[in-house]
């Protein structure tokens, strides 16, 4: 799927996909923010990737999203009921609500657009593929499940390959598998052009009707407080750094850490870094399908050769930007987060992973690790695991590609042995997707043990049952290892003093944002 992608990406990335293409004009107030990485796609549906989510939650909107308590809240739909028997789900539209090209939102675009994502997204797929989103009258769309499913709102309001909703028009042109020729919502901003190495840019909506209340998460009140929005792709960073410091950018994404405290000396500068938090974790994902790490015992191996602080501190340059976490979820989603496999995260044995490695006959054959320095924090931690297998007498090679290439070859079973990746924090267990064998993640985890347990949280009928069935689930996912993760990170964002109101509530948030 990601080679079709990609294809298509490039074509029209060239050129912009929007009704409006001409932009904001001489004078208009822009945020211009230096932007990390390029995405592969502004297709919501198709991508989990931050890079995606980031820029694409200001284009589209979902129906349901998470409040500031990771509670699941309306958004496009005014409101929502679930059925007594926990089989169904009915959302109760805004009326009103118009998309970019000027058309009003209604049930034939929901149930378009769900039905759509419910087919692509990984997530969906696991959980609702036996289910049916399906219209009532033209405010009203039900989800009908074959099965009691208490956490199904949850899925319906992720923010990792989130449920857009876009034109009925716009998912019928698309062909299966490929992104939307059309980048189409009914956010605060809508799309205008995207330069392929350059930047994505966006206009203000000047028809979005907001949602009601006080803002909290991602709902309630949204409004676009400047003209353009420009995300201006800056892979290194120093450059970035360097552009807040001059004002070529108002908003710096990912600052390295070395130069935190440098920009706290810059009077025209401010780094939110302490009131952040965390904001995910990062991990090495073995190849289960090919290779030496399809045996439990050789990932084992690899999770007691590695001292779990040294790759923390060689990715964040500081203790004061990451948190030595072995829970699946952070330590503030008290509904979730639970004790179980501290033990084998806490566990650095070199000698014991030597004689596993012998158990599993490992004789010196290559070992291939992937790694982006699109995300230094990828590359910064490779090399630290790269030192610390070679020390129990791993042959180990370090692969460096930029980000598109790396999401393509992890795809690739005959590509690597370990990848690189880090991940928002999930809001609850069902977004761990490297769990799920129904996901087909990159890594291949084939283990039933997992799907049965998910199944049985899905549908478990109180909260405290839910967490007894995950910690059983963390529990076995220290002991088979699809991963490893080594800690939770923080980053610096730096703005220009002129910025207010830039906040944080899984990805970065630039609707409601000033600029003076």
């Amino acid at each position: 799927m990601f080679k079709r992608l990609l294809s298509v990406v490039l074509i029209f990335g060239l050129v912009g996909c929007s009704a409006n293409t001409e932009g904001a004009g001489n004078g208009a107030n822009v945020l211009e923010v230096g932007f990390n990485v390029q995405p592969e796609t502004l297709d919501p549906h198709l991508s989990n990737t931050s890079a995606t989510n980031d820029i694409a939650r200001h284009i589209f909107e979902h129906l349901v999203a998470f409040d500031e308590n990771n509670e699941v809240a309306p958004l496009l739909a005014e409101s929502y009921e679930e059925a007594e028997d926990g089989k169904s789900i009915t959302f109760h539209l805004r009326k009103g609500v118009k998309f970019h090209n000027g058309k009003e939102m209604t049930a034939d675009d929901v149930v378009a657009s769900m039905e759509r994502w419910r087919s692509l997204s990984g997530k969906a797929i696991a959980f609702l593929s036996d289910s049916e989103f399906v219209k009532e009258d033209e405010y009203t769309v039900v989800l009908k499940m074959d099965k009691p499913m208490t956490i199904a709102k949850y899925i319906v309001a992720m923010s990792m390959t989130f449920a857009a909703i876009m034109p009925d028009e716009v998912i019928e042109e698309s062909k299966e598998g490929t992104t939307v020729n059309e980048f189409i919502g009914t956010g605060p901003f809508e799309f205008v052009e995207w330069k392929q190495d350059q930047h994505v840019k966006l206009v203000k909506f000047e028809d979005y009707q907001s949602p009601s209340g006080e803002t909290s998460g991602l709902v309630g009140k949204r409004e676009a407080l400047v003209d353009e929005l420009t995300f201006h792709f800056v892979q290194d960073p120093s450059t970035r750094t360097a552009g807040i410091q001059s004002g070529e950018y108002d908003i710096a994404m990912s600052v390295p850490n070395d130069n935190v405290e440098q920009l706290k000396k810059d009077p025209n500068v401010k780094v939110n870094v302490e009131t952040i938090g965390s904001l995910g974790f990062l991990t090495s994902i073995f190849n289960k399908k090919k290779g030496l790490f399809a045996e439990q015992k050789a990932r084992q191996a690899v999770n007691l050769a590695v001292n779990k602080e040294d790759v923390m501190l060689s990715a964040y340059s500081g203790e004061d930007f990451f948190i030595l976490n072995h829970g699946l979820v952070p330590e503030t989603s008290k509904n979730w987060y639970s004790d179980a496999g501290i033990e084998e995260y806490n566990d650095y044995d070199p000698e014991r992973a030597k004689q596993l490695l012998q158990e599993v006959g490992y004789n010196g054959e290559p070992i291939r690790i992937i790694a982006t320095r699109d995300y230094e924090d990828h590359y910064n931690s490779g090399i630290v695991l790269q030192e610390q297998l070679q020390k129990i007498g791993m042959n180990v090679e370090l692969e460096v590609y930029d980000w598109p290439t790396l999401l393509e070859k992890r795809t690739d079973e005959n590509a690597y042995d370990i990848y690189m990746m880090s991940f928002l924090n999930p809001t609850d267990p069902t977004q761990i997707q490297y769990l799920d064998s129904r996901y087909n993640f990159p890594g291949w985890t084939d283990h039933p043990v997992f799907d049965e347990l998910l199944d049985e949280l899905a549908a478990a009928p109180t909260q405290e049952e839910a967490k007894e069935i995950f910690d059983a689930i963390q529990a076995e996912s220290w002991e088979y290892l699809p991963i490893i993760k080594y800690g939770e990170y923080i980053r610096g964002q730096a703005m220009r003093k002129n910025i207010s109101n830039f906040r944080f509530f899984h990805s970065p948030i630039f609707w409601n944002v000033e600029k003076e």
